[in-house]
């Protein structure tokens, strides 16, 4: 039993897909695009070629009460014919709008010409007529004044024809009235499958509505939304331009009064040693805290691209002076030694200074925390090109190294390896995405490459303009590992 069961199931399932395939097979590709063409298409399709069949089966049971040979039976057998051949003429010419008003104007003319030659009021073709005024209105609801006055005209005709000539009578109404029973039954199924797929249409669009209401509800809300936070982002502009002053100038005055007071500390034999560190640790945890306080706020800037480019015109060696001046301090207190690499510093390149110099310190910044009692190496050169001049800088060290599942997200905003790294060395996780977003600003790009336990090599490639210098530097420039061979290494 479970087997005919299962057996049915697939057969009814395989017999649906089959029929589904068939009448899918009548809709031209330009109506299959749109869910409601296609809806409408389908029932076009379905009930004409039913009605079809249904109307040769009518005709074939009114050809045993009529003569063969009579003229209406003949018309109204053309006019089925007809109808049931819509489907293709719809797949040839994929014009829905022409098939459905062909459509209405046959079921008409088939109704009224039925119900003049057979049986009059009392004739079984007459259940037909309202049912071609509704299929007219339900297909061509764009144009219900058109379908409205080809009715009317029809329906007028039909009565002027009856007063000028007489039914004929030549079928009884009693051979007609087991046909007239059908007849309306077809006719109310007909009517009935329209009306269900109206009402699928109605319940379709009330949900439209009911997601339009939605949606518009939520484009408010969004709305709302947007004005808060272009408010917000306001008020944080108005924040951080204040705390641009307000925190720098503190600051910067706990800065200098502190090295006033080593100075004064150096000069007075009196100072002792725990003072002079003291003051000390005092100068260094205000340029820590100058340094972070620069980095929130120029990431914030960027953000927002408040931040312009400045280009100057310096030489490496300038560069390079500065640097060390700020980093070595940060590099050295790790007890690590820096090594500062630049082979050419009289060249000269035109770029912003104070950017370069700030992504820089922040990559030997880093170098110096994430090593301890090793060496932080920076390399600088500019390698020429017929294209393009590049600056090339590598900050180099020799400490934990950088996990691989990290390196990919390294320069996001924010960013540390995990949890521990903070509590070890600290940070913000702002140093190296306000150097990648410089290096993106100043036409480049910074890399990185890692192995655990054996370090790391952040790399900055920029463009970068050359003054004129010898022919021996072009030559030991051009080439790099040529030049990395002759580098003497610096030990500051």
């Amino acid at each position: 039993m479970m087997f005919n069961q299962t057996s049915g199931g697939a057969v009814a399932r395989s017999f649906g897909s089959a029929l589904h395939d068939f009448v899918g097979w009548f809709i031209p590709a330009g109506l299959a695009h749109s869910r409601t063409n296609r809806g409408l298409a389908r029932m076009f399709v379905q009930t004409h070629l039913v009605g079809g069949v249904v109307g040769l089966l009518m005709i074939t049971w009114l050809a045993g009460i009529v003569p063969l040979t009579d003229t209406a039976l003949i018309a109204i057998t053309l006019m089925v014919v007809l109808l049931g051949l819509l489907p293709y003429v719809l797949r040839q010419t994929g014009d829905m709008a022409l098939v459905t008003l062909a459509s209405f104007q046959l079921l008409l003319a088939m109704s009224l010409v039925g119900t003049f030659s057979y049986g009059g009021f009392a004739s079984p073709f007459l259940s037909w007529l309202p049912v071609s005024l509704l299929s007219g209105l339900f297909y061509q609801s764009r144009r219900m004044g058109l379908i409205l006055a080809l009715f009317a005209a029809s329906v007028a005709s039909f009565f002027i024809i009856l007063l000028f000539r007489a039914q004929p009578m030549t079928v009884p109404v009693e051979a007609l009235q087991q046909l007239g029973w059908v007849s309306i039954v077809l006719a109310m199924v007909y009517m009935a499958f329209m009306a269900l797929y109206y009402a699928r249409i109605t319940a379709s669009r009330g949900e439209l509505e009911q997601e339009s209401e939605r949606y518009r509800a939520a484009s408010v809300e969004l709305e709302k939304t947007r004005l808060l936070a272009e408010r917000v982002a306001r008020n944080r502009t108005l924040f951080f331009s204040k705390m641009s002053h307000e925190l720098r100038t503190p600051l910067n005055a706990i800065i200098g009064y502190s090295e006033i007071l080593i100075e004064d500390c150096e000069d007075d034999p009196n100072c002792g040693p725990q003072r002079k560190a003291d003051l000390g640790r005092i100068n260094a945890t205000g340029k820590h805290l100058l340094s972070l306080v620069s980095d929130v706020l120029d990431i914030d800037n960027l953000e927002h691209d408040a931040t312009a480019v400045e280009p100057t015109r310096f030489t490496l060696g300038q560069l390079r002076d500065d640097v060390m001046a700020a980093a070595l301090p940060l590099v050295e207190k790790n007890g690590n030694a820096l090594v500062v690499d630049c082979p050419m510093p009289e060249d000269a390149l035109s770029t912003d200074q104070k950017k370069l110099r700030q992504m820089l310190i922040n990559l030997l910044s880093n170098a110096g925390k994430f090593t301890s009692n090793g060496t932080v190496t920076l390399e600088l050169w500019i390698e020429r090109d017929r294209a393009d001049d590049r600056l090339h800088a590598a900050v180099r060290d020799t400490g934990i190294g950088i996990a691989p599942e990290v390196l990919p997200r390294l320069f996001e905003t924010y960013m540390q390896a995990d949890a521990a790294t903070y509590s070890r060395f600290g940070g913000t996780g702002i140093g190296l995405a306000l150097t990648r977003k410089f290096a993106v600003l100043l036409g480049g790009e910074v890399t990185a490459t890692s192995r655990m336990g054996e370090g790391a090599c952040f790399t900055i490639d920029i463009p970068s303009e050359l003054a004129a210098g010898s022919a021996a530097t072009r030559d030991a420039v051009s080439l790099r590992g040529g030049a990395a061979a002759q580098r003497q290494p610096v030990i500051e």
